[in-house]
């Protein structure tokens, strides 16, 4: 095995990060995450693991833990914002009903992963943040904001938006702010909640909730078309008022949700160019990056956790096979590039088609209420190409 005991440094503790330890710690590596938090935790609030990244957790032995911690989807529906009608309901249930489609909250994943993670052996290190990453030198080399420096053999960056590795590889590129905004909030949960993904859509705007937590909490993400540019991130609060205005003319089920909105969080949504480089071979090492560090995407495909897991589980394997080498390298690149790039796009797509106005609104409806009634199952199977891959299932590298 060309990963027995071989020593790999990991940038960040978040989903990237940490499956791409137990990953490589369950091929012999000795892993070591650097976590620049106080505690392995993650802010935000749900997100949708689809079977495509369901096969990666169940391939890395975490199937019962997913199982556990989340709510199996039935269904995404379609609905008209103003009035709350129905414009199309996608039967989750009749598709890849053997990994399925999970409703959960970030932290309960990530204290999957790291529970896995820490089961596997890997080492994570908390209060490393990273300041600078040089990559002129023989090594890799890392400077903490206390003043430490490492030199890891092998270094990769799962650090996120903002990764201090992808900038180092690829350059500081400016990020184009899509004149969107996102709000997300967690409400208290009707009882008997269905475990549904209803996104309600209006005119430049549009809003996703889900259960969460056995049907407690509902999870709320709500965009809105924009001028104004709000921070990249979801550090930044705002006044539950704003969110409610910005939806005021939808119907009462959404106007009820937002009406028990107490704390809401507010992020700008920015357009990233898919990394042109995810990989480098040093004189006497090797880096790489994964997940947002490598391709950040818009949240309106729900892919960006389950790219993460394919992206984990094929370096991974890669690095197995190859070792840390330049052929690795590219394959692991070449694996992933087009089908992130296509994903990416892909996203970018589905938020211009909620935010219709009219006329447009009022044929689309049309079109996907006549459409589901011919064919019912077409919706889900346009995008077959994307949640019925299966990554663990592809031969080689």
């Amino acid at each position: 095995m060309r990963l027995n005991g071989a020593e790999i440094t990991v940038l960040g503790a978040g989903v990237a990060g940490l499956a791409l330890a137990r990953a490589l710690a369950l091929k012999g590596a000795a892993v070591t995450v650097l976590e620049q938090a106080e505690a392995i935790r993650e802010v935000g609030a749900g997100l949708q693991i689809t079977p495509n990244g369901a096969a990666v957790l169940k391939a890395l032995g975490l199937g019962p833990a997913l199982e556990a911690a989340s709510m199996r989807s039935r269904a995404v529906e379609l609905r008209d914002g103003l009035d709350g009608d129905l414009v199309l309901r996608m039967d989750l249930a009749r598709l890849r009903p053997a990994m399925g489609w999970h409703l959960l909250h970030r932290a309960d994943l990530i204290e999957v992963l790291a529970a896995g993670a820490r089961a596997a052996g890997v080492q994570v290190r908390l209060l490393q943040k990273v300041e600078t990453v040089d990559l002129s030198g023989a090594r890799p080399r890392l400077v903490t904001a206390q003043g430490a420096e490492m030199s890891p053999t092998l270094l990769i960056g799962a650090d996120g938006l903002h990764s201090k590795l992808r900038g180092a590889l690829n350059g500081m590129v400016a990020p184009f702010f899509t004149r969107q905004v996102a709000w997300r909030c967690l409400i208290p949960a009707e009882p008997d909640a269905a475990p549904v993904a209803e996104v309600h859509m209006g005119v430049g705007r549009h809003l996703v909730s889900y259960p969460l937590r056995g049907g407690t909490i509902r999870n709320i993400v709500a965009v809105e078309e924009r001028n104004r540019w709000v921070e990249e991130g979801w550090n930044t609060q705002d006044d539950p008022m704003s969110l409610r205005l910005a939806f005021e003319s939808f119907g009462p089920r959404v106007r009820g949700w937002l009406d028990q909105a107490a704390e809401v969080w507010l992020w700008g949504l920015f357009r990233h160019p898919v990394a042109q480089h995810w990989g480098r071979v040093l004189p006497e090492g090797a880096v790489a990056i994964l997940g947002d560090a490598a391709h950040p995407t818009l949240p309106f495909l729900a892919q960006g956790a389950n790219m993460a897991l394919e992206d984990a589980w094929v370096l991974a394997e890669t690095l197995e096979a190859l070792g840390p080498t330049a052929e690795a390298l590219a394959a692991y690149q070449a694996a992933r590039a087009p089908r992130c790039a296509r994903i990416v796009a892909a996203a970018n797509g589905n938020a211009r088609a909620y935010h219709l106005g009219s006329p447009l609104r009022e044929v689309a409806h049309l079109g996907l209420r006549l459409g589901s009634k011919i064919a019912p199952a077409a919706p889900l199977k346009r995008f077959d190409w994307l949640h019925g891959f299966d990554v663990t299932a592809q031969p080689g590298v």
